[in-house]
């Protein structure tokens, strides 16, 4: 993986890559808050920036403006182009500090996806944790879609499986809908509402459980300051993820389809301003004009229950 830049705060640590512009880990008093990785390189995208679309596009491609795309498909198990194309590009580093990163990645487009962009990502430490703003510009003479999300597995020290078993991994998110999928994880259907359900997680306390996640959540109800929220608590603190109201989505993912010691063990929490398929189908996609910028910010951040 590529050059790693360290930032500090108060009691946060964060270190992030330049290739892809990646999260390689995150720490509060010491403890990891999302799942780190190494210079080896992400094993299931944690830290990932997903752009310019999230989760997936069916392999039978997208239409627009009157032209046919074709993305690679880069997951198996699927046969879909999953996360997008920067998360293997080298991002440039605009400014450094102590705190703070920010690194830009002027992207000349791809067969699948003929469209330049020019991204910036900057994170950002306080002593209330993590923020992650980022910007696209579309850099061509005709629009662009787009779509943006993010890859963090939030982590509360030990495997999620071990205390959901116990009872002590309580999680919740304000969200009123949850978006059905088929057997490639493509919407099938229109959102149906949680209401009571086994994906209504939106009372403080709730138990996960044994409910598997692979879930994208929406209708998100949100604070004063217009964040929607997902919180993790576990015996002895809390890790929460807030997003900016031009993340419409989230997707929640159990960790139940990886292997050893990674099955089920941290639960990723993606904000996306669109659900999979969205160049297929044009649900909350984002159509940048020649010029034109869009602008996105979530943070992460932990705090103790005792």
């Amino acid at each position: 993986m590529g050059e790693v830049t360290e930032l500090r705060s108060g009691e946060y640590r964060a270190r992030v890559d330049r290739t892809g512009a990646g999260l390689r880990a995150l720490t509060w008093r010491g403890r990891d808050v999302v799942w780190p990785y190494d210079g080896d390189g992400p094993k299931a995208f944690q830290g990932q920036v997903l752009a310019p679309w999230p989760n997936r596009v069916t392999e039978n491609g997208y239409r627009f403006d009157g032209d046919e795309h074709h993305p690679e498909p880069n997951d198996p198990a699927t046969g879909t182009a999953i996360h997008g194309l920067v998360h293997d590009r080298t991002w440039t580093p605009e400014s450094v500090s102590e705190d703070a990163v920010e690194l830009r990645l002027d992207f000349e487009g791809s067969p699948g996806f003929p469209f330049p962009l020019e991204m910036t990502v900057a994170y950002r430490l306080t002593a209330d944790g993590l923020t992650v703003a980022t910007t696209a510009r579309n850099r061509g003479g005709s629009p662009a879609p787009f779509g943006l999300g993010f890859h963090p597995y939030l982590t509360l020290g030990e495997p999620v499986s071990a205390l959901a078993a116990r009872g002590e991994f309580a999680l919740e998110v304000t969200a009123g809908i949850r978006q059905p999928v088929d057997g490639q994880m493509l919407p099938v259907g229109d959102p149906v509402p949680v209401d009571g359900g086994d994906f209504d997680f939106r009372t403080p306390g709730r138990q996960l459980g044994d409910t598997v996640l692979d879930t994208a959540f929406s209708a998100l109800e949100r604070d004063a300051d217009g964040r929607a929220w997902v919180r993790a608590s576990g015996p002895e603190h809390r890790v929460s993820l807030w997003c900016d109201r031009s993340f419409g989505w989230l997707q929640l993912f159990s960790a139940d389809t990886l292997g050893g010691d990674d099955h089920r063990a941290h639960l990723a929490a993606e904000p996306m301003t669109c659900p999979a398929n969205a160049l297929a189908t044009g649900t909350d996609l984002i159509v940048l004009a020649p010029g034109e910028s869009t602008a996105h910010v979530f943070g992460i951040l932990a705090e103790p229950l005792a």
